[in-house]
Parts: C-alpha cells; sequence; structure tokens
C-alpha cells in the first residue's frame, strides 16, 4: 500500500510540473510568434510574396530549410532570399535582393526609433529623484562599498 501512495505522489508531481512548466512556456511561446508575424508583416510590406506550403512535397521541402531564417538562393545572376515559417503561416516568403534590401533597412531604422524612444523614456520622468540615490560625484557607483 505504501508502495502505491508513493507513485501516485510521483504521478501527481509530474503532472503538476507539466502544468506549471507549460504554463509557464506558453507566454514564451505567445511572444515568439508574434516576433514572427510582425517579422512576417514587414517581409510582405517589403515586396516578399508568401507561398504556402500547401502539397506533401511543398511541406517537405519547407522542412529542411532553417527556421525563420533567411537562406540565400543564387541562380545566374538572379539572388533571391527565403525565409521559412513551418510554425506561423506554414509558408515560405521568397524575394528579390531589392525587397531583401527593402527589408533590411525598414528593420534598421526600426531598430534605432526603438533606441531613440528608450532613450526619450530614460530622461522623460519629472517625477523620478534622481537624489535619492546618492550624489553625482566622483566615484558614482564605484564606492568601496560598491552599488
Amino acid at each position: 500500500m505504501r508502495f502505491l501512495v508513493r507513485d501516485t505522489c510521483s504521478v501527481t508531481a509530474f503532472v503538476a510540473a507539466g502544468l506549471i512548466a507549460s504554463g509557464l512556456s506558453t507566454p514564451a511561446m505567445a511572444a515568439s510568434d508574434k516576433k514572427i508575424e510582425l517579422t512576417e508583416a514587414a517581409l510582405l510590406a517589403a515586396g516578399f510574396v508568401d507561398r504556402p506550403a500547401n502539397t506533401p512535397e511543398r511541406a517537405a521541402m519547407l522542412a529542411q530549410l532553417p527556421k525563420t531564417k533567411f537562406v540565400r538562393r543564387v541562380n545566374g545572376d538572379m539572388v533571391h532570399y527565403v525565409y521559412a515559417d513551418p510554425k506561423v503561416c506554414n509558408c515560405l516568403y521568397v524575394g528579390t535582393q531589392q525587397a531583401y534590401g527593402s527589408y533590411v533597412k525598414t528593420m534598421q531604422a526600426q531598430q534605432l526609433a526603438d533606441t531613440q524612444e528608450m532613450a526619450a523614456e530614460d530622461y522623460a520622468n519629472p517625477a523620478w529623484n534622481w537624489g535619492a540615490w546618492g550624489g553625482w560625484d566622483r566615484g558614482w557607483g564605484f564606492s568601496r562599498r560598491g552599488w
């Protein structure tokens, strides 16, 4: 009888750990999916074309490509960039060198805007009391007592 109780506790603990792990990973997975969706919207805006993996042959080929990464394909003097998404849209995005350049330019501009917004937020809070953190004399934050 004691063995049965021990197994029941082990199973209960295992199930609880699984539920906790799945609950913790769900927000991370949702954030990952959202990032992929934003990337794909930018790809379409830059001129990429989406091709669904709607046949077994296409699905098998999509599975061979690196997921959510760019692959460059050169055919003679034509260069194409391919972005595979088997997770969110189950499709392939194909774009020319010009479309890829437009995408990169958009992403760089977005990163710069995000950085500038963050810098503006750093100094835009008038309620922040810098004096509460001590003086601004030499050795700020690096005294003998450390932080």
